[in-house]
């Protein structure tokens, strides 16, 4: 079931002292009266300016404000989010704002670390993130959507509103006369999201009145599945690689069925390297896998900004901009 913010706020239990993540936007503006509201004096806003838009500068100058009739700390970075070749500037954005968000959290001389962060997607958004998913062709991993929580460079991150819906959040602001500002690009059909929102939202809607709850349900199964996938892969893994250098062993995988050792590989780039091959790099590496029955058998591919490469008896993968020259 769908929540109203008031009760999403009683199921949040975050370590203090708490960061809201705000943008000057409608959820999040909500997100962070709700949480000084009940935690008074813990409480401390992030905002990051990307510079992207004309509207930047309006929207940090509405986040003093309201910190300020809040009495609330707050905290503000500026980054710099160009896209690198190959790299969507949405993506570009979030990995700019997300590093930028760690950086003020953890504090410096001056400012004391925080112990956690909330930021605010709602039940639409995780809606607009399935559908994504599914656009996509993704497996479990895609289709479990956003987690509630999730650690990142060593910051426990929160979405306590992920159950609320969209339009319950404006209704409240309306009902607080809590003000905000809209994003101009939150109407700019040319992304993806937009367009969901403006169309397929509507049409679910109207065919499916609980489909935020029913697909909340979808992301969670699959989320649960995703979990027990690795912790099946960290046990393969544990058996796979070489204690001398940790690399997983060539003659190991190919012991493995195809869907277990697709598995493993999948855990280990990710957890190892932080890359995540596509279905034909996979597709194209475990054959090679399978072929590898000499020594002089050369396994070159390439997976995220690196290659996977054969070295002896091992598999190992590297990024050639990381070596020295």
């Amino acid at each position: 079931m769908t929540q109203s913010l008031e009760q999403a706020m009683v199921d949040f239990h975050p370590t203090l002292p708490l960061a809201v993540a705000l943008s000057g936007g409608a959820d999040s503006c909500a997100l962070l009266v709700l949480c000084a509201r009940r935690w008074p004096g813990q409480v401390h806003a992030l905002h990051i300016n990307h510079g992207l838009q004309a509207a930047a500068l309006t929207f940090q100058q509405h986040c003093q404000r309201l910190c300020e009739s809040l009495g609330l700390p707050l905290r503000v970075r500026n980054v710099q989010a160009g896209h690198a070749s190959g790299q969507s500037p949405e993506d570009a954005a979030r990995i700019a704002r997300y590093q930028g968000l760690l950086e003020l959290a953890h504090g410096d001389a001056e400012k004391p670390a925080l112990a956690s962060i909330a930021v605010a997607q709602h039940a639409d958004d995780q809606v607009e993130t399935l559908l994504l998913a599914l656009s996509r062709g993704a497996g479990l991993a895609g289709l479990s959507a956003m987690p509630a929580r999730w650690l990142r460079g060593g910051m426990a991150f929160h979405r306590p509103l992920l159950r609320v819906a969209g339009a319950d959040i404006r209704d409240w602001l309306a009902l607080e006369q809590i003000a905000f500002v809209e994003d101009p690009t939150n109407t700019d059909t040319r992304f993806t999201r937009n367009r969901i929102r403006a169309h397929i939202t509507p049409a679910l809607q109207a065919v499916f009145p609980h489909f935020r709850d029913t697909f909340a349900r979808s992301a969670a199964h699959a989320a649960q599945a995703q979990a027990l996938l690795d912790e099946i892969a960290g046990q393969d893994l544990a058996a796979l690689l070489r204690e001398r250098d940790g690399l997983p062993l060539i003659l190991s995988l190919q012991a493995l069925a195809p869907a277990r050792q697709a598995n493993a590989l999948r855990f280990w780039l990710k957890s190892a390297y932080g890359v995540v091959p596509s279905t034909a790099q996979l597709c194209e590496l475990q054959s090679q896998i399978a072929a590898c029955v000499t020594r002089g058998h050369r396994i070159h591919i390439k997976v995220g900004r690196g290659f996977v490469e054969r070295r002896g008896a091992v598999l190992t993968w590297y990024n050639p901009t990381d070596l020295p020259l």
